[in-house]
């Protein structure tokens, strides 16, 4: 029995685009004097549809393409999802039908189809499915776009894997059943996190840009790790020519790292563009402060940041006819640490559902792996990270942002992936034990905090902020492009409500502190 599996790129909410598509592989698997053909999970619909499920005429459109799936199941048995269902036909009607996920039973065939966004921290279980089937491309639910890898396979009775389609790859493979238990298994390269991590993040940008008809895109550099991860990874996909960087130095910013931005430009080629703030954001506080508004420091920082995205990276964008970018990372998200309608404007958020130690390794694996040679300038991985909104930031003499990465990273890791809670922290803390369950560096929490108030004091410092705040900035961010199952938006359930310590938490921290 000769088999045909497909790993379709699927168009949410499009079920002409993918009906078409459809046909065309029965024809061929037809062709190919395939027998069954397999598809996987909502490969007419899409996964997330928004509320076109709601609509009874796009219903009515899922079962007219259905029906003309299922009327060419002449001479060929066809498995295919539709919306919550999967069908197998054959003669032109349908024989088996079965809820999504359930296991298909063909004669001594198995046969699981999936529709599952790829997520590099959570592998699927399927070895004892002969046959697993899934889709490719991005679909999303508005603030938070997912990528497909697919990962379609075949497997034998020992669970290894005989033949599969590369991952990120549109296409259909044919294999005969009497021959699965026969073929050797696979020598199928190991991939690293960051690895993944890239395929995914760079599919999945390919594919937004084409969506939203977008070949140019603007990136505010910094001199930063952030800014110059998210231009090489850009201008990687789209060129150079396509590519703007802009340099919006303050009197703030430092010759090093204006310097550094000026060496990324050259090593990837892009045009590069220096744009001064100062006198613009002069101009905002004399006149504020001309009708009795006060500014403060803080304010004056939150200046700089929309001064730079909603006005200068807005327009240029505006002139050139492309976007701008969002640089924000995990961790700065979490917490907010990010100016609303500044540095976390953008159309798009490519990296933030990576943390700071992940940007890090992403952009070693750029320069060693893709590019092949050194496009991040090495200062730019070596530099404090810092905002450089303030002479506390000056990274000339070792001063940067307040989030000490190497153990923040881990705990907002620990809040969002984990779900774990002031309590749970505090609890860990007490019993000294709490490196080795949130996962970061041992001795840091010591170096960092020399007392149980300095501990106590930063540990509810980022909740509040977590919880309250950054929850609001969260909302009013752009689009995510996820790589786990915590990205924030669709996957993350939060509401904005009162910051809360539980009870156990506080009668921990009075025990504590009255030691």
């Amino acid at each position: 029995m000769k088999i045909a599996y497909v790993q379709p790129e699927i168009i949410a909410g499009r079920p002409d685009i993918n009906a078409e598509k459809i046909l065309d592989f029965i024809e061929q698997a037809k062709k190919n004097f395939a027998e069954i053909i397999i598809f996987p999970d909502f490969c007419l619909s899409g996964k997330f549809c928004g509320n076109a499920c709601d609509k009874k005429s796009f219903m009515r459109d899922l079962k007219y393409f259905g029906d003309k799936i299922i009327a060419a199941s002449d001479g060929i048995k066809i498995i295919f999802g539709n919306m919550n269902k999967i069908f197998v036909a054959q003669d032109k009607k349908i024989i088996t039908e079965k809820n999504c996920g359930e296991i298909i039973q063909l004669e001594n065939l198995k046969c699981k189809i999936s529709c599952e966004p790829f997520k590099f921290d959570g592998d699927k279980n399927i070895l004892e499915n002969l046959i697993y089937v899934n889709c490719v491309g991005i679909q999303n639910k508005g603030k938070t776009i997912y990528t497909f890898a697919g990962e379609s396979s075949i497997y034998n009775s020992r669970g290894e894997i005989v033949q599969r389609i590369e991952n990120f790859t549109e296409g259909m493979n044919f294999i005969e059943l009497d021959e699965i238990d026969k073929l050797p298994a696979l020598e199928i390269p190991v991939e690293s996190d960051i690895e993944k991590i890239y395929r995914a993040i760079s599919f999945g940008v390919k594919k937004f840009l084409a969506q939203i008809g977008i070949n140019k895109v603007v990136i505010g550099i910094s001199g930063g790790i952030d800014s110059a991860v998210a231009a090489a990874l850009y201008t990687k996909i789209l060129g150079a020519e396509n590519i703007y960087l802009v340099n919006m130095p303050s009197v703030y910013n430092s010759a090093t790292t204006k310097n550094l931005s000026e060496q990324l430009a050259k090593n990837l080629g892009c045009k590069y563009l220096i744009v001064p703030i100062q006198e613009s954001v002069n101009f905002t506080v004399n006149q504020l402060e001309g009708v009795g508004i006060n500014i403060s420091n803080f304010v004056r920082e939150n200046i700089q940041a929309r001064d730079r995205s909603s006005r200068i990276l807005a327009a240029i964008s505006a002139a050139v006819g492309g976007v701008f970018t969002c640089n924000a990372n995990k961790a700065e998200t979490t917490v907010g640490y990010a100016t609303l309608y500044g540095d976390e404007a953008g159309f798009l958020c490519a990296l933030a559902d990576l943390w700071k130690f992940q940007i890090y390794e992403l952009a070693n694996y750029l320069n060693n792996k893709i590019y092949q040679h050194e496009v991040i300038p090495q200062g730019i991985i070596d530099i404090v990270p810092s905002a450089e909104l303030s002479t506390a930031q000056n990274v000339d003499e070792g001063k940067g942002d307040p989030i000490k990465y190497l153990y923040h990273d881990y705990l907002f890791r620990a809040f969002v992936e984990k779900n774990l809670s002031p309590e749970d922290i505090l609890n860990f803390y007490d019993k000294n034990i709490l490196e080795d369950n949130i996962g970061c560096e041992k001795d840091l929490v010591k170096k960092y905090f020399p007392s149980a108030k300095d501990f106590i004091d930063d540990l509810e410092r980022w909740w509040k902020l977590f919880t309250g705040m950054a929850v609001a900035k969260r909302i009013q961010s752009p689009p995510i492009l996820a790589v786990t199952n915590h990205a924030f938006g669709s996957d993350f359930n939060e509401s904005q409500n009162l910051v809360h310590f539980t009870v156990g938490y506080k009668n921990l921290r009075e025990k504590i502190l009255s030691k």
